[in-house]
């Protein structure tokens, strides 16, 4: 077994374990650890737990202490630095004529290094862009182009529904989303009203596709032919989340009848093909 702890850098960040090095660490405390990219400070998400030998990738870096009032005090200069190197980068970018815009940057904790995410739509020769960062900073100088999904998450904001950015917000990590997810849901497939704030189709089609799946696999479908307490009819209307079907009656009648039922008190007999409509 080996004794590990969860820490996290950003505040919607991944999470990365680390070996306590003896010290009983609680959630919520900051700490200081060895990273591949040297010294970082972060926050202890998950105290001291013991995982099997085979879950933990070796070699695990170790915490090397608690944070002190002196390492919070550094964290502070090291923002008001990132403030000012965003400013003189961008400018120099705009003296090379260089078709980027910095979105944010990284100082390491004890200041070896500085890395500057920019946002581009092609290709950018940075080399002397680096060149120059380095003269003024004297220090380890690394650009990372990153796409639009990564600036909102950097950034953050307000969703169309008033709520943070999921992806700021909570999300560890990226999900693929698809058109499809959008269909399914019985959204509206127009760009504007399923794209986020980046651009891209909204995070949130992810979070809720699992539950319209499930539902999907045992509500019949628009247009099938079902039998009820009340006979055969065809589905006109379907309210997927509320379990809830409309049924056009074959009744023989020249005055058509109908009904709703819930999905669990009809049996399909001929499954239709249409997606259901949007519920209200």
């Amino acid at each position: 077994m080996t004794e590990i702890v969860g820490v996290r850098f950003k505040s919607a960040g991944k999470v990365y374990y680390f070996d306590p090095s003896g010290l009983t660490i609680p959630a919520g405390t900051d700490v200081v650890v060895e990273t591949s990219s040297g010294t970082e400070f972060g926050e202890c998400v998950s105290t001291n737990t013991l995982v099997d030998d085979d879950k933990v990738v070796q070699p695990l870096r170790r915490v090397l202490r608690i944070a002190t009032d002196d390492d919070r005090q550094t964290l502070v200069r090291n923002s008001e630095r990132e403030k000012q190197a965003l400013a003189i980068c961008q400018r120099k970018a705009d003296d090379l004529n260089l078709d980027m815009k910095v979105v944010e940057v990284e100082y390491a904790f004890d200041g070896s290094k500085i890395l500057f995410y920019f946002i581009s739509e092609g290709r950018v020769d940075f080399r002397e862009l680096v060149k120059e960062l380095a003269s003024v900073f004297h220090v380890r100088i690394e650009l990372r182009q990153i796409g639009v999904r990564d600036e909102a998450k950097m950034l953050g904001g307000l969703g169309i529904c008033g709520r943070e950015f999921c992806c700021s917000g909570y999300m560890h990590e990226f999900h693929p989303v698809s058109i499809k997810m959008a269909k399914e849901q019985s959204l509206s497939l127009n760009p504007t009203k399923i794209s986020g704030t980046c651009g891209r189709l909204m995070c949130c089609l992810k979070y809720e596709q699992e539950a319209y799946s499930a539902l999907l696999k045992v509500t019949p479908k628009l247009g099938s032919l079902v039998q009820t307490a009340d006979g055969e009819g065809t589905v006109v209307e379907v309210g997927l989340l509320r379990g809830q079907l409309k049924v056009l009656l074959n009744n023989g009648s020249d005055d058509p009848v109908t009904k709703f039922y819930n999905v669990s008190d009809v049996k399909v007999l001929r499954s239709g093909k249409a997606r259901p409509q949007k519920q209200n």
